[in-house]
């Protein structure tokens, strides 16, 4: 058996006190840390906002603007035709 404690309380006290000071420095870091982190993810998701990848080609825009030219001249006939027929209703009735 020793005749002493082999650490003391005021020993410990230090040691406590220490890593409490080395917890709350890891704890800065890390808030540091995560602050840069964000940061940087913002800048990125910035700069990918600014440049969006295209998804159009030329050719799909050519085409989707011929289908909707087709659509509306349907539309523009059938309207024209009920007109016609309207106007023939009202003048031979």
């Amino acid at each position: 058996m020793a005749k002493g404690p082999l650490i003391s309380r005021s020993q410990l006290r230090k040691h406590r006190v220490e890593d409490e000071k080395k917890q709350e420095e890891q704890r800065q870091e890390e808030t540091q840390y995560h602050k840069e982190e964000q940061r940087i993810d913002n800048y990125y998701r910035k700069q990918l906002k600014k440049n969006k990848p295209l998804n159009a080609t030329r050719s799909s825009q050519n085409q989707r603007s011929r289908q909707m030219n087709s659509f509306l001249m349907k539309w523009i006939v059938i309207v024209f035709l009920l007109l016609v027929l309207v106007l023939m209703m009202v003048f031979f009735i």
